[in-house]
């Protein structure tokens, strides 16, 4: 019974880092770019955006289709980032500790 008390010490410890790391997650941000930086997508390392920069070359009425795609790859480079953040915060978490394939925290 020792041994199942530790265990679950250790859970719960696991649970308040997650929690921890939520919040750290909430608070970090990242910034992708497109365009050479004309087009610039700020999300916080839980996919939430919080900004959209465009340099003013590009409000064109004309290129609007062009604008749409570098908005776009701005928001997929800024979404890399985020993952990126969020995997280096959990292997924080879990001590290096690899997860299973498709088996992606936070939940």
């Amino acid at each position: 019974m020792k041994n199942l008390g530790q265990m679950m010490k250790q859970a719960q410890e696991m649970q308040a880092k997650m929690a921890e790391m939520q919040e750290q997650l909430s608070a970090t941000e990242v910034t992708g770019s497109a365009g050479g930086g004309m087009v610039q997508v700020t999300l916080t390392g839980k996919n939430e955006a919080r900004r959209v920069k465009i340099d003013a070359a590009l409000a064109n009425p004309g290129e609007t289709e062009v604008l749409e795609d570098l908005i776009v790859a701005a928001i997929n480079d800024a979404r890399a980032k985020a993952e990126a953040a969020a995997t280096e915060k959990m292997s924080e978490v879990t001590g290096g500790l690899q997860l299973p394939p498709g088996f992606k925290l936070p939940f």
